[in-house]
């Protein structure tokens, strides 16, 4: 064989290795030692021959060019010359370049590398023509005019680099867990990163299983291939995120590091972060308890319920009724016309009252609507208590709440303890957006969240992330300097996002008492007042207006709003049955017909769990809880109603039958 066909080879080989290659790559290996162990790769005899600076030069720019096949690289080198010099040349060239590492994406300056040949005219004037290795680039491989071959592969070097550093310090079981905090909705905008983060997953699992030689390669070639997104992950938030959970920090930490960097100011996440870890442990717990058969959860009938944990059970249910009744009850109520019945504590009327009623009937108002609640009890009569109390019975407010909307202000992160708190609440996408005017002509609202006078609007929903059971609320804490004067409280719809009728209720609380208000809800950008008021030193607060006052009904779980509706039975919350006294203490009014409509009824909350529970599964409950299906039958009765929580003040009306008839307002 003579040079020119071991060129020629050499040609065909670069031109079957780079076809198809997004990019190809020069190893750290130097010049120098590139074209010294080619010319020593030669016979010495021949040495001679070969050192012409024009293959010099080839060998000096191209020769440790290498692609990436399989995770391996493979240099121009790797021909079959058969038994000639070139064989050892080409052996000896293949071995030293694939035994370095990737330096760099190559770029050339030209299209040309190296010279082609060339004619030398000897003394006798006849000429010789000389080969040379010579390659004439596609033009993807040359750097584009006015850029330097360096600045070209600056960019490519930091990529990779950034794409080893993510793979090396981000483990797999973190980016499972965020991708499941994304798949149950509990990472604010998470979704924008699923794509990323799935493609990022299926680039690690084959990092960790590729031997260590290969790693290298891998990173050069996969950091080109895939997206930037992906590539360079670790410099997102997203990926801070991800170093910060490798990094064994705890959960709730990395997520709210995340989420101040993605989240409006007043974000609240809506779910609890868990991950698989914490569910697999809180399994275990469970099944080692003996209680996983506790966990499915039911909607209560009235013959699930002791009558010893019963107060009232109705006596004289009528059959049929009489017709000039039934067209009298479909008759809306102002509860306003009701204001001067007999007035009597909650004390009073459960411990004088109910005893000795036959009947009783309920004036369901529209402020009641966030006190519609039903029993939950187990499915499994014979299950464990998962509760702090004995009886494995529990119960959910209307939207899936435990308690008051002074509760749910602060599960969303709101502050409920101050000298004046303003609470909004409503029940679909709308962004309702709350306002108060205070005396001074100060406006407190989602664009001023903070008064001179300490009032702050704290809790600000569905502006951004979309919930479906919002709050907004206003706070003056302690200490806070409220000047005397009128104050007007607005509700604006800043976005209607639903259809249909709607409600909403503000809940105004003053050193310690509750008005609750509620009305429907305004059309967009609209202005709705909804409670004027005065504060001073001697008086405390008076209400001079409001807009609740309607005599407007709803039908809410089968409910007529403004209308009386006849109680089946009479009880206290499950943890004050038998000799249990544990929490808040609520009374329960389950009404004929009501039938729990929600979407999502919670089969338990945290606070209800045993206290070990709770504290070593806080978490995984939260979700589970909110995840458990709770059977319903809207076909069965239910011991669904309403209840008051005697912690909060509050009344209704009611209609009561025994030695004689009596109209009553209970005061809470």
């Amino acid at each position: 064989m003579i040079f020119k066909d071991f060129k020629q080879l050499i040609q065909n080989n670069i031109k079957t290795l780079l076809a198809g290659q997004a990019k190809v790559f020069i190893t750290d290996i130097d010049k120098d030692t590139l074209w010294n162990t080619y010319v020593s790769s030669f016979p010495e005899e021949m040495r001679q021959e070969f050192t012409c600076n024009s293959c010099r030069q080839f060998i000096k720019n191209f020769a440790n060019v290498v692609v990436v096949k399989d995770n391996k690289m493979q240099s121009i080198w790797a021909v079959e010359v058969g038994d000639t010099v070139y064989q050892k040349v080409a052996d000896d060239l293949n071995k030293l370049v694939t035994s370095a590492k990737i330096k760099e994406v190559f770029f050339a300056e030209s299209k040309k590398i190296g010279v082609d040949n060339n004619i030398q005219m000897l003394e006798d004037g006849a000429t010789v023509k000389w080969e040379h290795f010579y390659y004439e680039c596609p033009k993807e491989f040359v750097a584009p005019s006015g850029k330097s071959i360096e600045a070209c592969q600056a960019g490519f070097r930091d990529a990779k680099n950034v794409f080893e550093r993510s793979l090396k310090e981000i483990t797999k079981p973190a980016i499972e867990t965020v991708l499941e905090l994304i798949a149950q909705n509990s990472l604010y905008r998470g979704a924008e990163f699923k794509g990323v983060l799935e493609a990022f997953l299926k680039c690690k699992v084959e990092y960790d299983s590729l031997p260590q030689a290969s790693r290298d390669c891998y990173c050069w070639v996969t950091s080109i291939t895939q997206s930037g997104a992906v590539s360079k992950i670790r410099g997102t938030s997203i990926g801070t995120m991800l170093v910060d959970i490798s990094g064994d920090m705890d959960l709730d930490e990395a997520v709210s590091r995340f989420e101040k960097i993605m989240a409006p100011m007043n974000y609240k996440r809506p779910a609890p972060i868990i991950s698989k870890k914490m569910v697999e442990d809180a399994e275990k717990t469970i099944e080692d308890l003996g209680l996983k058969e506790s966990l499915g959860r039911k909607l209560c009938k009235p013959d699930d319920i002791d009558i010893n944990d019963l107060l009232f059970v109705n006596r004289d249910m009528k059959v049929g009724g009489d017709i000039f009744d039934d067209l009298k009850n479909d008759t809306p109520i102002n509860p306003k016309t009701l204001a001067k019945v007999e007035e009597i504590s909650l004390e009073d009327f459960i411990n004088k009252v109910i005893p000795k009623a036959n009947t009783i009937e309920v004036l369901l108002e529209n402020k009641h609507i966030p006190n519609l609640v039903s029993v939950v009890g187990p499915e499994n009569k014979g299950a464990k208590s998962l509760f702090k109390w004995k009886n494995g019975f529990s119960w959910s407010y209307h939207n899936a709440m435990a308690d008051s909307l002074k509760e749910k202000v602060k599960t969303a992160g709101g502050k409920v303890d101050g000298v004046l708190r303003i609470s909004l609440e409503w029940f679909d996408r709308d962004d309702l957006d709350l306002h108060v005017y205070e005396p001074n002509k100060n406006h407190i609202y989602f664009g001023n969240l903070k008064s001179r006078t300490g009032g702050h609007l704290d809790v600000d929903m569905n502006a951004h992330s979309v919930v479906k059971n919002p709050v907004e609320n206003i706070i003056y804490p302690h200490g806070s300097p409220i000047p005397d004067g009128n104050y007007t409280v607005i509700v604006n719809n800043f976005n209607e996002r639903s259809s249909g009728k709607k409600e909403f209720s503000v809940e105004i609380e003053y050193k310690g008492e509750i008005f609750t208000f509620s009305a429907p809800s305004p059309t967009v950008r609209r202005d709705l007042t909804v409670a004027n008021f005065s504060i001073s030193k001697k008086d405390g607060i008076k209400f001079d207006k409001n807009v609740r006052s309607t005599v407007s009904s709803q039908n809410v779980w089968g409910l007529d709003t403004n209308k009386f509706h006849k109680v089946s039975m009479a009880m206290f919350s499950p943890n004050y049955w038998g000799d249990s006294k544990i929490g808040n203490q609520h009374v329960f009014f389950a009404l004929d017909n009501a039938v729990n409509q929600d979407e999502n009824v919670r089969g338990f909350f945290n606070e209800f769990l045993d206290q070990d529970l709770e504290k070593a599964h806080k978490r995984v409950f939260e979700v589970l809880a909110g995840r458990m299906k709770v059977e319903k039958d809207n076909n069965a009765k239910q011991v669904s109603g309403v209840g008051f929580s005697t912690t909060t003040n509050n009344s209704f009306v009611c209609k009561v039958t025994g030695a004689f008839s009596r109209m009553l307002k209970v005061n809470i």
